[in-house]
């Protein structure tokens, strides 16, 4: 009589806690575990598939961006019939934007989960919302896109989209205040200049300068990072005169 052993779990040991984590994450069970593990590989473990491939999660990144960039272009298409292209363009920027996305993939907790050489304390916030996105492309490989959808409903539409409140959010202030400078035929200047700071990580000072007087001045861990902050100084500074035109 041959024995057929009795197979409890259909999942490897060592598959448990990425399983049990990316299924409280989802919502329901994966079908292809190895997909999803592929999602939070970082470039820098250097790992390949046997046709020497890189195994990292920058393509499903490439694949979710699209995705979710279909799926709230149909949802404001639907929601705003009167709005035209300009309009829906500039609020599928405002759901889209990278420092949205990183604030859905911090809410999920999704860098416990990724495997990197690189110390997780090392990552920019960026990681978040590109892990994020590569969920998404993991998503549509394994469950199809209709599952893809309902997920980007539950994550993203329905408990963060707010039309009338997006209508009043600000993508980028920088963009403000150059458009306005442009306008008023104001000359403009963002410089980096000497920073003294001794914190560990590299920081970028940046000053704007409006026709010739320094309007404001910031700091960041990224030259744009910290150009956008003294944007916005400077947005509030000159916030009459700006939503006066």
């Amino acid at each position: 009589m041959k024995f057929t052993p009795k197979i409890f779990n259909s999942h490897p040991k060592t598959d448990g806690v990425f399983f049990g984590g990316i299924k409280r994450i989802l919502g329901f069970k994966p079908k292809d575990l190895s997909i999803y593990k592929k999602a939070f590989l970082h470039r820098s473990l250097n790992k390949r598939d046997g046709l020497g491939n890189p195994m990292n999660y920058e393509r499903l990144e490439f694949l979710g961006d699209a995705l979710l960039g279909t799926v709230i272009s149909k949802h404001l298409y639907q929601e705003v019939p009167g709005g035209d292209e300009g309009y829906l363009t500039k609020m599928r920027s405002k759901i889209v934007s990278r420092k949205h996305l990183n604030e859905l993939g911090k809410d999920l907790n999704l860098l416990k989960l990724v495997e990197s050489r690189i110390p997780k304390s090392h990552f920019g916030e960026n990681i978040y919302g590109n892990v994020f996105e590569a969920l998404i492309g993991a998503i549509y490989l394994d469950k199809g896109y209709d599952q893809c959808e309902r997920f980007i409903y539950e994550r993203v539409i329905d408990p963060y989209v707010d039309i009338e409140q997006l209508e009043g959010k600000v993508i980028s202030y920088k963009s403000l205040v150059i458009e306005w400078c442009q306008k008023q035929k104001k000359e403009f200047h963002y410089e980096v200049y000497e920073d003294t700071g001794n914190d560990e990580l590299k920081h970028f000072a940046v000053k704007l300068t409006i026709d010739n007087r320094i309007m404001a001045k910031a700091r960041a861990t990224s030259k744009k990072k910290a150009e956008e902050k003294a944007s916005k100084r400077a947005y509030y500074a000159l916030q009459d005169k700006i939503e006066s035109n």
